[in-house]
């Protein structure tokens, strides 16, 4: 796998290709679909981050809204609110990488400014257009995600999403953002409402390469595993392990995790068949 350099806010930077890189969730909402209300104190908060931490997270993704659907709107001070402070603690505790979930231009430079390295946008900056300049102004990395909510989706599943990214990355350099700061979500679960569409895009995941960029996934306890394994959200965690496997083995780079340490030990397996692999067509 192609090692990228993915250059972040505070003059970091992260090494994407060698190794699966787990992105940790720590959602300090009362809402989202399977871990609401257990992680809104800050204390409870930064508990969760350290022991994902841990287990081995290397970047750890704070958000103050549900993106589930059916979701109450939240206004900007509320999710500042709940974001800003757990930031400010993990930038102060430690060496890690802190991504905030936002699309609102006005949260996200304020949680670069408390710490935060990364921006992760949901809307794949179509939401909020001016999200676009405060990545660009305060360098920080970007995470850009397909979604078919509030549009008409094209039938095909990748055509779609070269459609909606394609035009999230203009979005980016007609902004000044430097490719080197990007990577690509497609998404899963947001607005594929069957298994079959989710199912579908892990399949030719492999296409998305052609847009250039490293790859994050996000399959953590969707409802498309459920469907597939019987398991209620809280249960799935074998499911989300088996699709990082897989889309690991298709060139994924980052894996967006509610459960850490098992995705982990399942990229580790991947990552060594990989280096194996390697191995093997370089004798």
């Amino acid at each position: 796998m192609t090692a990228r350099r993915w250059q972040l806010a505070h003059g970091r930077h992260l090494d994407l290709g060698g190794k699966a890189v787990v992105v940790g969730i720590l959602n300090v909402t009362p809402d989202s679909f399977s871990d609401g209300g257990l992680f809104d104190a800050p204390e409870a908060a930064l508990a969760q981050a350290r022991r994902m931490i841990g287990e081995g997270a290397g970047i750890i993704d704070v958000g103050g809204e549900s993106t589930r659907p059916g979701a109450a709107a939240i206004s900007a001070s509320e999710e500042q609110a709940r974001v800003l402070p757990v930031i400010e603690a993990l930038a102060r505790s430690g060496d890690v990488l802190i991504s905030v979930d936002t699309y609102r231009a006005d949260t996200a430079r304020l949680a670069v400014a408390a710490g935060a390295h990364i921006v992760n946008d949901v809307w794949g900056l179509q939401r909020e257009p001016d999200i676009a300049r405060v990545a660009a102004e305060t360098g920080a990395g970007l995470i850009i995600m397909h979604t078919g909510r509030d549009r008409k989706k094209l039938p095909d599943v990748i055509a779609d999403q070269f459609a909606f990214l394609e035009r999230s990355l203009e979005i980016a350099r007609r902004n000044g953002i430097a490719d080197d700061r990007i990577v690509l979500d497609p998404g899963f679960g947001f607005a594929k409402e069957t298994a079959e569409e989710n199912l579908d895009l892990m399949a030719r995941f492999s296409e998305l390469h052609a847009l250039g960029f490293p790859l994050m996934a996000g399959t953590s306890r969707k409802r498309f595993i459920g469907i597939v394994t019987g398991r209620d959200a809280a249960d799935r965690a074998p499911g989300t392990a088996a699709t990082s496997v897989i889309l690991r083995l298709k060139g994924a780079h980052l894996f967006r995790v509610h459960d850490v340490a098992i995705n982990v030990d399942a990229l580790a397996m991947a990552d060594a068949m990989l280096a194996r692999e390697t191995a093997a067509s370089e004798r």
